[in-house]
């Protein structure tokens, strides 16, 4: 990196922690701290959304997925048809009861609607599942800045981990959201900068894809099924994976779902779930186009692809940004990922720490003699005890193999399936009770720890549809034979017995959140169709 690089670089973040600083002064509550005084635009919900998503996992995972992955390619894009499909079911059955119950960690609902025990169980889950993807995320920032300075991977996740914690504890929420934002628009024009230095490089970039494998450029795959044929990345499991995935990473994940709760109205919150489930997909079409001029280049340019570590495919974006952006441009392009990891780790933390004080620490009677300030302080000390977790997860992390996008996925895979079952349970069925919310939660785990240590062969992406409808189905069936008197209100609770009408609104954004779906799958088959010769 050039001086004008650390120049550009340095600017970016100390604005980055000026602008967390200045927010932070209006704290004077866990609530301001959490949920930033239920404020919050949809806009900038929706983009503090999308940021946490792609962050500097999609960056570098994505174009090496495309790009040099065993069985990668354009087939990443099938994965996003699932966000719009999700994005409905949010808004017309999880927003309406979140909000007004008006709560601040989502597993509330659970101890409201099953009991003090599920409500736990469900807590630690996502402490322990979101701890572990937070190292991943580490980890791949981590990589950037490794191979960018010229220092060893570990420094430099210590380093990042440091940074974090330190900018997350004074932060907020609202920090996060505005600098999510902010980061957006930088990764977007950094990823565009990539592009654009490619194709001023590869000259006639018609030509040069050309060389690069058909089955790489292949979008769509309708003919494998992902039951034990070893294919992971099919159209159908990753459809119908997809929206059990979504449902529950947007709706049962502490670190995505608190930030609906940051809006004033549940019509913000709808309307933050559709921008999102519209603006996703072009975002995505940005990092598979990077990949593919990246497989391009790489045939053109053997040297360089003997450069990058078969067992650390992820070093490819950076070590590309390194060698071959202009002066500037690196600079811009490394301010975006390291705003990008600082705003997915300082959410992933800051919503660990709330669902810590609120599940946990402040249950009933136990922190009630404590100021509002006092409070303020033990959430900031929860947000540092789990930085110091993320960070020594994303060392273990750092042995593996797989591309940091894979990781971190069969990760959440393994527990959102059971999870959203859970919820489902308490909204829409009226027998189900604790003791079977417990047990379905159980089930649907263990078959998906069961699928991933014995049958290696069955696609990941299976585990979320699953596990959801194991879970679900064991949960119900529990609930039959051991009775047990219901915990919570039912009209308070239950989806069903509120009478939600679906306003005008939610109806067109449910349309066009359909015709989004088609229309993602009309531009993926042209997509193939233009890249693949003949």
């Amino acid at each position: 990196m050039t001086g004008l690089d650390w120049l550009v670089l340095g600017t970016y973040l100390a604005a980055i922690v000026l602008m967390s600083f200045s927010l932070a002064r209006d704290q004077r509550s866990p609530a301001d701290y959490f949920l930033g005084g239920r404020k919050i635009s949809s806009w900038a919900i929706a983009g503090s959304i999308m940021a946490t998503q792609v962050s500097a996992v999609s960056l570098i995972g994505a174009p090496a997925f495309v790009a040099i992955k065993v069985g990668g390619g354009l087939r990443w894009l099938q994965y996003e048809f699932a966000v719009p499909l999700a994005m409905i079911g949010l808004i017309i059955f999880f927003v309406p009861v979140f909000h007004r119950l008006r709560i601040v960690s989502i597993y509330e609902y659970i101890g409201r609607r099953f009991g003090p025990a599920a409500r736990s169980a469900l807590s630690l889950i996502f402490l322990i599942s979101r701890g572990l993807s937070t190292g991943v995320s580490l980890y791949a920032t981590s990589i950037v800045l490794s191979v960018c300075l010229r220092l060893p991977l570990a420094e430099m996740m210590l380093l990042v981990g440091a940074i974090t914690v330190l900018y997350t504890t004074v932060g907020g929420i609202k920090a996060d959201i505005y600098s999510d934002v902010l980061q957006l628009l930088v990764l977007a024009l950094g990823t565009i900068a990539g592009i654009i230095s490619l194709l001023l490089l590869l000259g006639d970039a018609r030509e040069a894809i050309v060389l690069v494998s058909p089955e790489r450029l292949q979008a769509l795959d309708f003919k494998n099924h992902g039951f034990g044929d070893g294919e992971t990345f099919s159209f159908w499991p990753m459809l119908i994976g997809g929206v059990f995935l979504y449902l529950s990473y947007y709706g049962c994940d502490q670190s995505q779902a608190q930030r609906l709760l940051t809006s004033e109205t549940e019509k913000e919150s709808q309307r933050a779930l559709f921008l999102n489930g519209l603006l996703r997909f072009p975002l995505v079409l940005l990092y598979c186009a990077f990949g593919v001029l990246l497989a391009a280049f790489l045939i053109h340019h053997p040297d360089f692809a003997q450069r990058i570590p078969a067992e650390h495919p992820d070093y490819l974006v950076p070590l590309f940004m390194v060698e071959y952006l202009p002066p500037g441009i690196t600079g811009l392009v490394m301010a975006g990922i390291f705003a990008a990891a600082m705003s997915s780790l300082d959410s992933a933390l800051n919503s660990m720490s709330a669902v810590t004080m609120r599940d946990f620490i402040g249950r009933g009677e136990k922190l009630n003699h404590l100021t509002e300030r006092q409070s303020l302080r033990w959430s900031r000390l929860c947000t540092v005890i789990w930085g110091v977790f993320c960070t020594a997860s994303g060392f273990w992390m750092s042995r593996t193999e797989a591309t940091v996008i894979e990781l971190i996925n069969m990760i959440g895979s393994a527990f959102y399936g059971p999870t959203l079952a859970v919820f489902l349970l308490g909204l829409w069925t009226k027998r189900a009770n604790q003791l079977g919310a417990i047990a379905g939660l159980m089930a649907g785990v263990a078959g998906n720890i069961l699928l991933w240590v014995f049958f290696p062969s069955v696609s990941w992406l299976w585990w979320n549809a699953i596990g959801c409808c194991t879970a679900f189905a064991a949960g119900y069936l529990a609930s039959l034979l051991f009775r047990t008197p219901v915990h919570g209100s039912m009209p308070e609770v239950l989806w069903g017995d509120q009478r939600f009408l679906l306003s005008q609104a939610v109806r067109h954004w449910s349309l066009l959140l359909i015709l989004a779906f088609m229309g993602m799958i009309a531009v993926s088959m042209l997509i193939e169709e233009l890249a693949i010769p003949g």
